[in-house]
């Protein structure tokens, strides 16, 4: 876990906090032993991005000003639909498409 906290560059301790929500998500589960360690809880086609920001962060977008009565209708209308906009692509982007790509990009060779 060290180890991938250096390579994000968090602290680990934030790490920890983070992987604890996942599994409660069941985005994540943990294994024990010596072997031990976090696995994806589901499989990856069956994850989205909008699943860890819910998990993470509580909603996938949120700003002030859509509980702010002092915000202009028009403002928040606004940010609603960037909320909207945001929930909908963070919903149909899967860990299995970003390994996907990331798959694709490594048999690129560049000259």
């Amino acid at each position: 876990m060290e180890d991938l906290a250096t390579q994000q560059v968090i602290p680990a301790n934030y790490l920890v906090q983070i992987l604890i929500e996942l599994k409660a998500q069941g985005i994540a589960r943990s294994m024990r032993g010596k072997e031990g360690g976090y696995l994806l809880g589901r499989s990856p086609s069956e994850i989205t991005l909008a699943d860890v920001l819910r998990a993470v962060h509580g909603s996938v977008f949120d700003t002030p000003a859509l509980k702010d009565p002092d915000c202009p209708s028009e403002l928040r209308q606004a940010w609603k639909k960037l909320q909207q906009t945001m929930e909908e692509v963070a919903e149909g982007i899967t860990f299995q498409q970003l390994l996907d790509e990331q798959a694709q990009k490594e048999k690129m060779y560049y000259i």
